[in-house]
């Protein structure tokens, strides 16, 4: 059910939560020609972390660092492009489990029949966990 899996860089950005900053980040980078791949978010309280994986995560950064976002971090994710059909994510999931790998967090697109489902994970040992997955 796994049509490709590989290591990737996610952009940790960490704002004041306000409304309309996902609004400015996507056209910040829109405007740069850059392509959302995957996008995650939560707020608590007064802060924001938006998790964002890219096409280009060096033309991410440098946009978004000149747009004014200084709290940039970057981090090692596992990109999984699924079949998107039922049972594919217990295919991956499951496996990880077995290898005692856990699942830190964990996001994802999909779309209807026809094109693959797109999971970000993060896990205790992404390179084990990335050698589990292509089993």
């Amino acid at each position: 059910m796994v049509k490709n899996a590989e290591m990737g860089k996610e952009i940790l950005v960490t704002v004041a939560n306000k409304i309309g900053i996902l609004a400015n980040m996507s056209k910040i980078l829109g405007d740069h020609g850059i392509n959302i791949e995957g996008v995650a978010g939560y707020a608590q309280g007064n802060e924001a972390k938006i998790m964002i994986v890219a096409d280009d995560e060096l033309r991410t950064k440098e946009a978004l660092v000149k747009a004014g976002y200084k709290s940039l971090k970057e981090k090692d994710v596992i990109v999984v492009e699924l079949i998107n059909k039922p049972g594919a994510l217990k295919s991956i999931t499951a496996k990880l489990a077995e290898e005692k790998i856990d699942i830190l967090y964990a996001y994802g697109t999909a779309c209807p029949e026809g094109c693959p489902a797109r999971l970000i994970l993060s896990t205790s040992d992404n390179e084990k966990a990335l050698v589990a997955i292509k089993k």
